[in-house]
């Protein structure tokens, strides 16, 4: 669909046009196979020399028609669903990493992918230096070296909502060759656009705001086609020599700006497996339709509840980028004018047990290992996302032990206060 859309109109009818007579909504596919009637057609499919679909573990066309629509939203040229947001981080650095390969990454990200990157990305052969997300351009520059092929960062980070300066980061990566990534998983394309300001790669946890209703785990890698890999082919072989388990084939030459993801797809995931259900990518769709809806209502809410925390005594301090006076207001109105997101994190005073204290009192609000969905919930990482981080750690990815991350939904925001209130008193 054209880019002249707005994304309130990609968000409903990018990704699938029928024609006559095909149904107007996007059908499962719910099938592993595609029927051919020669063996040359098969053939020219597995030498990637047509393009079309013979097994679901690489292609699907439920899954293609919403990978389209997120690169639409973002404004990329491609993109390729896997079965996590996980999947999409491991995909998208292994993309471009090989044993013996390094790449920077800000230390303000999620637990999960922090350990992603220092542990088990580590036993492949692949190193990763961590910098803090408000280092200078000659702190992160420092921390590159000649093996280094990407540089990682999160839009707003998880939990610690700390928010990138994008274009900083953009510069320090361009000046060395390498692409930026960015998990825009926080704000969605309805709230930032990363590829806007310099990112070449943007991925997603689709199991938040995308989905919205908690329905089915996702993710997704989007290439903006922008990043020139042939310039910097020493770098970067896998795109840029050729692929022996293809007949030699070279993707940036046979795909241009496809290159990435055409890699990812029919090397990464042929061999790895990491994808999304059809019947997952009917239903990341749904929610897809109504995101420019939802988020206004998550981020207003969040504000709302942000400026209540901050006025009640028994709140030590809260952290949400849209108030007046945080640390980030200034980037978020750069990057997110509109609002960022409607997670907060805050702690009490009393530290660490009184904030496990006020989450159990909690009525309406539910403690689920789970943020940025339609319901209002609640945790503790600490104990629950970041427990395997040591204190040391926890400090370096911008999480305190008392920290709370309240994510907000989009019920009656006066119920939501309500709740926090009753759980307070108590």
């Amino acid at each position: 669909m054209s880019q002249k859309f707005k994304p309130s109109t990609l968000c409903v009818q990018a990704g699938w046009t029928p024609k006559k007579g095909e149904p107007r909504v996007l059908p499962i596919y719910q099938s592993t196979t595609f029927k051919y009637d020669t063996s040359e057609q098969m053939a020219r499919l597995f030498d990637l020399e047509d393009s079309g679909y013979f097994y679901t573990r690489l292609q699907n066309p439920t899954n293609d028609a919403v990978a389209a629509k997120i690169a639409a939203l973002e404004g990329g040229v491609a993109a390729m669903l896997t079965s996590s947001g996980q999947a999409a981080n491991f995909y998208a650095i292994f993309n471009i990493c090989q044993s013996g390969d390094h790449f920077v990454s800000s230390s303000a990200i999620y637990g999960g992918t922090f350990n992603l990157f220092a542990v088990t990305m580590k036993k492949l052969g692949i190193e990763v230096t961590f910098i803090a997300p408000d280092a200078t351009e000659e702190e992160i520059a420092a921390a590159f070296r000649p093996n280094t092929k990407a540089l990682f960062g999160e839009t707003v980070s998880n939990p610690s909502l700390e928010v990138l300066d994008i274009e900083k980061f953009a510069r320090v990566a361009h000046a060395n060759g390498v692409p930026l990534i960015i998990d825009n998983t926080f704000p969605t394309p309805i709230n930032c656009r990363p590829f806007e300001w310099g990112a070449d790669i943007v991925i997603h946890s689709t199991t938040k705001y995308m989905d919205g209703h908690a329905t089915c785990v996702g993710g997704v890698i989007v290439d903006s086609g922008n990043f020139d890999w042939d310039v910097h082919a020493e770098k970067f072989p896998g795109l840029c020599t050729p692929d022996e388990s293809y007949h030699g084939l070279t993707y940036t030459k046979a795909f241009g700006k496809l290159a990435f993801i055409t890699k990812a797809t029919a090397q990464l995931m042929r061999d790895l497996g990491s994808i999304q259900s059809p019947q997952n990518a009917f239903l990341l769709n749904i929610g897809l339709e109504t995101l420019h809806l939802r988020m206004p209502r998550h981020c207003q809410n969040a504000l709302k509840v942000a400026q209540f925390l901050e006025k009640d005594e028994r709140v030590a301090w809260v952290n949400y980028c849209d108030l007046p006076g945080n640390k980030y207001h200034d980037l978020a109105k750069k990057y997110m004018p509109n609002g960022s997101c409607g997670v907060i994190s805050f702690g009490l005073k009393g530290g660490r047990e009184e904030s496990i204290k006020f989450m159990d009192s909690l009525k309406l609000i539910a403690i689920v290992t789970h943020v940025a969905d339609a319901r209002t919930c609640v945790l503790h990482p600490a104990s629950h996302t970041h427990r395997q981080l040591s204190d040391e750690q926890l400090m370096e990815a911008g999480v305190r032990p008392d920290l709370i991350r309240l994510s907000v939904g989009i019920e009656d925001v006066d119920d939501i206060i309500a709740d926090i209130t009753q759980a307070l008193n108590a």
